[in-house]
């Protein structure tokens, strides 16, 4: 059996777990990164794309806005390719309780977030399609930030400083030496094969999967309560800026532009399963109507996708919880040889996306202190690649490269924009042969068409590039087609039905794939 020795090992690919991959590479560890999956996979991916200010969270959970919108002013410095700066607004809808605008402007001056009420013609003059009858507005600096870009970033960050990045490497077993943590045994999930890595520190960044994990290391008690909830992106931006209803926070109160499209999120259901990816229809419901009463007319819209995600929330009590919208957004770092007795193993969990460089330079400084080795935490000015310029993403780059070179490349995607040389060498750089990975990476297929006009092209290429076998290429698509077959079927209605026959036609017609072996 392969084996690998590391200084420390980060089980958990999404934001949180990179960015604790890239922390502690910075430090001069030796790191090693495994994910059961792709990176980005599992619940960082499965969000609305919203870069927190701490608004939301000022009067329910100060903690929370506080950590929120210390972090949103470091990853615009560091992470700026990866954000669009759209900016935020709070809004008092007929639907919404009056007096919480208040309560609401209070809450933003204690935790220090950014805010300005401005007038709500202003607002209506730059957001025409919100609700006419709002009665106050908030200025706050929300943002709308690519996740998958932001996490690959990390993972070049931590391979530049000697880091070893293992996607589709589960572990199957957490080692024990009486007292402490070992390592772990990761099995791909592609080949089969296993590898051992022996680590002086091994930590648990699986965020709503980390009770499992902890389970397998023979630790009892680290209860995370997943918290599912469904977003649906709508075919175009709605919004300029991201809009949330000025309420505690509630099901479907916030609307984020998010490249050409935007999102409107989020319900909160109790789950027992992190891997609970269901889609109630009444939920869908819900959300559409939630819509209406921030963009009247919302349901007219085309509805291009719906998808779940899980958020782990831990609450260390044996109290029953009556509510996930209870429980706490801020983030936990369990040391389980001060906890349990079990050095050598750390747990992160919870918190936001927009805070896990700050759960990363946490977990890490705990790490350096359980191994006796005093390392300062740079990453709070380190700039992640791709980031040198400190600009920020802005929508139409892309249109606005391929205007440069109109002529001169082969366009594989007309709704992203990707051109082949772009996706051969993401082909040549992931070596991978899951479509759905050059999706997280690049977009591809992510637009209004949904794949249906770039990914046979994509797989013709893909089996040209890397010699596949006729029978490999047709499993890509057909695992592709069915991935996104999952998000559309719950919104076949209107437009979205439409197209969704014209791809069914498309691929039935070009490539029979009814009949695919």
């Amino acid at each position: 059996m392969k084996a690998l020795t590391t200084d420390v090992l980060v089980i958990g690919g999404g934001a949180t777990g990179a960015g604790v991959a890239w922390d502690s590479a910075s430090r001069g560890f030796d790191v090693v990164l495994a994910d059961r999956a792709d990176l980005g996979e599992g619940t960082s991916g499965r969000f609305h794309g919203l870069l927190h200010s701490g608004g939301r969270y000022v009067v329910k959970d100060p903690r929370a806005a506080d950590e929120c919108i210390r972090e949103n002013r470091v990853l615009r410095r560091i992470a700026a390719d990866c954000i669009e700066d759209t900016g935020g607004l709070f809004v008092t809808t007929p639907f919404d309780d009056p007096s919480y605008a208040d309560r609401f402007l209070e809450g933003c001056r204690a935790t220090g977030v950014d805010c300005e009420e401005i007038d709500t013609a202003q607002v209506l003059l730059e957001e025409p399609r919100l609700n006419p009858d709002i009665s106050r507005a908030f200025r706050v600096p929300d943002a709308a930030i690519d996740v998958w870009k932001t996490i690959w970033a990390l993972a070049r960050a931590a391979k530049e400083h000697g880091g070893r990045v293992l996607p589709y490497h589960g572990a199957v077993a957490v080692h024990r030496d009486d007292d402490a943590v070992t390592g772990a045994r990761l099995r791909d999930a592609r080949s089969g094969e296993e590898v051992d890595v022996e680590a002086r520190m091994t930590v648990n960044a699986t965020g709503a999967w980390a009770g499992q994990l902890a389970d397998l290391a023979g630790i009892e008690g680290v209860r995370v309560l997943p918290g599912r909830g469904i977003m649906i992106a709508m075919n175009h931006r709605l919004v300029n800026a991201v809009v949330n209803r000025c309420q505690p926070p509630a099901d479907g109160d916030i609307l984020v532009p998010i490249r050409t499209v935007s999102v409107i999120g989020t319900t909160d259901v109790h789950t027992e399963d992190p891997d609970d990816h269901t889609i109630a229809p009444e939920e869908v419901d819900a959300m559409l109507d939630a819509g209406e009463k921030l963009v009247p007319g919302f349901r007219e819209a085309r509805a291009l996708r719906v998808w779940a995600g899980v958020r782990p929330l831990f609450e260390d009590t044996k109290e029953a919880v009556t509510s996930t919208r209870d429980v706490t957004r801020a983030h936990t770092l369990l040391d389980h040889a001060e906890r349990d007795g079990v050095a050598g193993f750390m747990t992160i969990t919870g918190g936001k996306l927009t805070t896990f460089r700050l759960m990363a330079e946490e977990t890490v400084d705990a790490v350096c202190e359980q191994l006796g080795e005093r390392r300062t935490c740079c990453t709070a000015t380190l700039t992640l690649p791709g980031s040198e310029s400190g600009q920020t993403y802005r929508l139409g780059e892309r249109l606005k490269r391929r205007e440069d070179n109109l002529t001169d490349e082969q366009l594989v995607c007309e709704c992203e924009l990707i051109s082949r040389g772009k996706l051969e060498e993401a082909m040549r750089r992931r070596g991978t042969v899951n479509l759905d990975d050059f999706r997280r990476v690049l977009r591809l297929g992510m637009g209004p068409c949904q794949g249906g006009f770039c990914m046979y092209r994509a797989t013709g290429i893909m089996h040209a590039l890397d010699g596949l076998s006729a029978e490999q290429a047709n499993e890509a698509l057909l695992g592709f087609l069915q991935e996104r077959w999952k998000g559309t079927w719950p919104i076949l209605y209107g437009d979205q039905l439409r197209q969704a026959r014209l791809d069914d036609w498309i691929f039935q017609g070009v490539l029979d794939v009814g009949h695919l072996q």
